[in-house]
């Protein structure tokens, strides 16, 4: 991947910020004219620096205002087994994020739900799908105190 130089770096900071801001109003702020400005974004799309825009939206609009974090661990440990895992999580709608992780554990996963009863059915249902799941440990969030995608674009 390229190195990105510090013209880069402001568009990055400013798109995840701003995620609407006009290629105009960008160019403004980062010191350049509108086509060139507009050539970078493209060409960080295509590099794939630049991966997707998107909404945020607030869970409670859609009644998932329980967050759940769950740790799972294996019984059996091997590619095979961690593809079998991936294709079982990947496309959980309620999974937000899962992790391949080092520690005590070997995957975290972060879900949001309705209520605690769609949780038991969540956790049953994930440890049914996996190959080799020995243990699982859950913690349930009582307060967010700071969820973000941002990524600091300083050197």
């Amino acid at each position: 991947m390229r190195q990105l130089d510090r013209t880069d770096r402001k568009i990055l900071d400013i798109l995840q910020r701003q995620g609407r801001i006009s290629i105009t109003e960008l160019a403004d702020k980062v010191n350049l004219s509108a086509t060139p400005c507009a050539e970078r974004v493209k060409r960080l799309e295509r590099e794939n620096v630049i991966t997707g825009y998107h909404a945020r939206v607030n869970p409670l609009a859609l009644e998932k205002s329980l967050l759940v974090f769950l740790e799972i661990k294996l019984s059996a440990k091997s590619g095979n087994v961690f593809d079998k895992v991936r294709e079982a999580l990947r496309d959980v709608p309620e999974v937000m994020e899962c992790h391949l992780v080092s520690g005590d554990f070997d995957y975290l996963v972060k879900a949001r739900l309705h209520a605690m009863s769609d949780y038991r059915q969540l956790l049953g249902d994930i440890l049914k799908r996996l190959p080799a799941a020995a243990e699982s440990r859950s913690s349930i969030v009582m307060e967010e105190i700071k969820e973000s995608t941002y990524l600091s674009t300083a050197d």
